[in-house]
């Protein structure tokens, strides 16, 4: 495949630059289809990306929604099938801005001027569409292959909210039909996995605009479940020593100028509330409000390590273009804890952490992850606190933990938090880009800033290490994680139904009941589908719709022997049962958080 630079030169393309030179010629060949069939678009950027490309356009008074993007694509064809060659030359900064203003285009002319002024400006062009770009691309628009259009979405000018809104066309691109054909495949396997579609069907979680983008709900089945992890997790850490606090979701802005969070993080918050002449704001994470519970008494160094915990909410004023269900929202309940320990207590203290992540992924079945020690980059000046001695302290005092406790990480530049380095545990889900679900941090700055401290045994008063640590990550994002891997078929422990009582007909309602009293007395989350339809169906509804673990089927037989029929999800075999044997057998079951 051939590519022509923005010197005017055209040569083989280099394996490295393959599918971003695609990408960005399938970026321009969708604007010029996209000004063939509204000539009144004015287009901002239309970059290459990781996973395709995308065009941000100005359409005036009209919309763009998925049902026009069939017609877009098949003008691509069009142009693909039309074999423009790609022609490339440089203008001055006044004729470029000319040559712009005369096509109308603005977003183009306000890009100039954020130019340097020695900047040399080119221009791409093919057939009557021309875009202000530095390349490189295809030579000729026959050698696009394969393509698609993905969705619609929208984007401020400048990624600015004060900015106008634009709208922003999604696509892929691919050397090869088959590889198309790949990408077809797994976005169906996302689809059937999404979690936002299966928490849906399964009632388990909501969004309405009147509450607010961002704020989902929790049904009762979806927080039966939410429940249900709570529970879990705050029991591993009370085994540990682990002690529970319950905080506000609001503090003062203060307390996060205190803390460095205002400096560093405020554009993330929530706007700021006045009230009675006090400024405060919707928390975005815990550790300010635990910092003050570790402040208000002395504290020994006999009283360390101190392991505070809390299933805490917070709230994060993330863009809406990045919300997705209860993955990302700008509520989130973090599994969250502080570890206010001496320095000779890292060591054990980060090990006893490490062990608790990995004794949870055992329970859940997680073992597609990686470990990365993640670093500040020394150079930002504006991200990090800036303290050079504590942060080579913290970073080597980590890195040497993690090596001597044997634990294979990489190392990134750039992902430490604002006041410390830390250990991210990233997990590749089943479908999509890998994320963190687990992270302890280091932190030597906060308690410094808090002014806290210990009496040691000789007497001195010193400043505690904190480790910040959370497992399950936020409970909302651990659970749309767990709904895409198990596609929502929950193990029993944490089905929000665990049987469903399916009578075969009125003659044997009487001892469905009865069964289904048996099993609810017994704590076992059970419903009784009484309603007058045929078994079969009730059947399909239990196991496609709700994706019930087990179902007890009632007839006749059942009502004159006095056992029932189980039917199980994990064999699709029914076997005949004793309810008092059963109920032992799924409360054990339940007990062993059995997968």
């Amino acid at each position: 495949m051939k590519i022509l630079y923005n010197n005017g030169q055209a040569s083989e393309c280099p394996p490295e630059l393959e599918q971003e030179v695609l990408r960005h010629s399938a970026a321009h060949i969708m604007a010029q289809a996209v000004s063939r069939l509204y000539p009144e678009a004015k287009f901002a950027y239309g970059p290459a990306t990781e996973k395709g490309f995308h065009y941000d356009i100005d359409l005036g008074e009209r919309t763009i929604s998925e049902e026009d993007l069939p017609a877009i694509e098949q003008e691509m064809k069009k142009i693909v099938k039309e074999n423009l060659p790609f022609k490339v030359y440089a203008l001055p900064r006044a004729e470029a801005i000319q040559l712009m203003k005369d096509r109308g285009e603005i977003y183009k002319v306000e890009h100039i001027d954020d130019l340097a002024e020695d900047a040399v400006i080119t221009f791409y062009q093919q057939g009557d569409y021309i875009d202000m770009c530095v390349g490189p691309h295809l030579t000729y628009t026959k050698a696009l292959k394969a393509f698609k259009l993905t969705n619609v979405s929208g984007a401020y000018w400048k990624n600015d909210q004060n900015n106008k809104m634009l709208t922003r066309l999604n696509g892929v691109a691919f050397k090869t039909q088959e590889e198309l054909e790949e990408y077809e495949v797994a976005v169906r396997e996302a689809k059937a996995r999404d979690h936002r579609r299966i928490g849906k069907d399964m009632r388990l979680f909501m969004t309405d605009d009147l509450v607010g983008r961002g704020l989902p709900m929790f049904l009762p089945k979806g927080y039966t479940i939410w429940q249900e992890l709570e529970d879990y997790i705050k029991d591993k850490e009370r085994a540990l020593g682990y002690q529970h606090v319950l905080t506000p979701c609001v503090g003062t802005v203060g307390l996060y100028e205190t803390s460095g969070h205002w400096e560093h993080y405020r554009d993330n918050m929530f706007p700021v509330m006045d009230v009675e002449g006090e400024k405060f704001v919707l928390r975005p994470m815990n550790c300010p409000h635990h910092m003050m519970i570790y402040a208000n008494r002395m504290h020994s160094y006999r009283d360390l390590p101190l392991r505070i915990g809390e299933i805490a909410h917070d709230f994060r004023f993330e863009p809406s273009g990045t919300l997705k269900g209860i993955e990302r929202g700008r509520h989130f309940c973090q599994n969250d804890a502080h570890l206010f320990v001496t320095p000779e207590q890292i060591k054990d203290e980060v090990s006893s952490v490490v062990d608790l992540i990995f004794d949870v992924y055992k329970d859940f079945g997680i073992t597609n992850y990686r470990c990365v020690l993640s670093l500040r980059d020394p150079e930002d000046k504006v991200k990090y606190h800036q303290d050079d001695e504590m942060w080579e302290k913290a970073e080597s005092a980590l890195r040497e933990v993690l090596t001597e406790l044997g634990i294979h990480f990489t190392e990134e530049i750039g992902e430490a938090a604002f006041y410390g380095p830390k250990l991210d545990v990233n997990v590749q889900p089943a479908v999509g880009a890998e994320y963190t679900l687990s992270t302890c941090q280091l932190d030597f700055c906060l308690p410094a800033k808090f002014q806290l401290t210990y009496t040691d045994k000789d007497g001195s008063e010193k400043t505690p290490v904190v480790l910040h640590r959370a497992i399950l990550g936020s409970l909302d994002r651990f659970m749309a994680y767990l709904i895409e891997e198990t596609k929502g078929i929950f193990p029993t422990w944490l089905a929000p139904v665990q049987v469903k009582v399916l009578p075969v007909s009125e003659k044997s309602l009487d001892y469905a009941e009865k069964v289904y009293g048996e099993l609810r007395r017994a704590r076992i989350r059970a419903e009784l589908d009484d309603r007058n339809e045929k078994i079969g169906y009730k059947i399909r509804s239990a196991r496609q719709d709700d994706k019930v673990p087990y179902m007890i089927i009632v007839g006749e037989k059942e009502v004159t022997e006095g056992n029932i029929s189980v039917r199980d999800r994990a064999t699709d075999q029914t076997n005949s049962y004793d309810l008092p044997a059963f109920i032992e057998k799924l409360q054990q079951e339940i007990k062993d958080h059995v997968r």
